[in-house]
């Protein structure tokens, strides 16, 4: 039982640090160079430094997965890899129909690329989980 809530605790911490990273990956460069202007290369890498870039790009894949490993059901590995692309999508959409309107969301080539980011996370939760039974042996 205390296995299954720290295991349950920790999925929650994950998925709260993948928000946080697709969040900040979600705002626009201009923010950043506003925001950070003694920073070169805050247009290309955001807030974090050129040399963690890459790792923070290496986390967006690696933590959908864990999280899918992590847990015990295939619905729930699904659901909780793809909730930090949910959201952070949800919050970018309302944020752009400000600058840009309501039908942001229906436009061809933004449908196409904000549910090949949830199939992407879908798919990477899907693949922890079935990892499982992999390493499970």
């Amino acid at each position: 039982m205390a296995k299954e809530r720290r295991k349950t605790i920790l999925v929650i911490g994950l998925v709260i640090i993948e928000t946080l990273l697709v969040m900040s990956a979600l705002v626009p460069a201009q923010f950043w160079t506003r925001f950070l202007p003694n920073s070169t290369s805050a247009a290309l890498d955001g807030p974090f430094p050129p040399l963690v870039a890459p790792i923070i790009a290496l986390l967006l894949y690696i933590l959908p997965t864990v999280i899918g490993f992590l847990c015990p059901g295939w619905q729930k590995a699904v659901l909780y890899a793809t909730l930090p692309a949910w959201f952070g999508l949800g919050v970018f959409l309302v944020a752009a129909t400000f600058k840009i309107g309501p039908f942001y969301l229906v436009s061809a080539d933004h449908v196409a690329a904000n549910v090949s980011l949830l199939e992407l996370f879908a798919a990477l939760g899907a693949i922890g989980w079935l990892g499982r039974f992999i390493f499970k042996r």
